[in-house]
């Protein structure tokens, strides 16, 4: 077995083109509305759809029409991307609103102390709705179903 082979790996090349597309998705509206590419939504974390979640059940779809659905590579695939769905739509989302929180509260204690405490403005959007973590998971499976029987 070659490094090259990873090239014909079928699985993993249709979860990276599931992530890429979703990731693509995301910067559409940046690039209709402001007319310039929205850098930190190329590689950023959440927004719609969710390009975790794409690539993952693009992962599970493809191992199971490869390997069949009672397969250990699928089961051991679909755990994964659960809890990827899991994280996405409860503990990133969480932190995200945190986030909003911390900077509403530092951008008043800034304003009322004029002390120049130092204001580092937290990322907000690190997580997903569950309505994006399902266009996600609805993308990946369908860029996985197209991937193996049209491809």
């Amino acid at each position: 077995m070659k490094i090259l082979d990873i090239f014909y790996n079928k699985p993993l090349l249709t979860s990276v083109m599931a992530f890429f597309i979703a990731q693509m998705i995301k910067i559409i509206p940046g690039v209709i509305i402001n007319k310039k590419i929205p850098w930190d939504r190329v590689m950023g974390t959440g927004g719609m759809p969710s390009s975790h979640t794409a690539g993952v059940c693009a992962l599970f779809t493809s191992l199971g029409i490869k390997h069949g659905f009672a397969s250990t590579e699928f089961a051991i695939s679909f755990v994964f991307a659960s809890i990827i769905m899991y994280d996405a739509t409860g503990i990133r989302y969480a932190a995200g609103e945190h986030a909003q929180v911390l900077n509403h509260i530092m951008e008043n204690l800034h304003e009322a102390m004029k002390e120049g405490i130092q204001h580092i403005k937290l990322k907000t959007l690190l997580g997903h709705t569950h309505g994006q973590v399902w266009l996600g998971a609805i993308l990946g499976i369908c860029v996985a179903l197209i991937s193996y029987y049209f491809f």
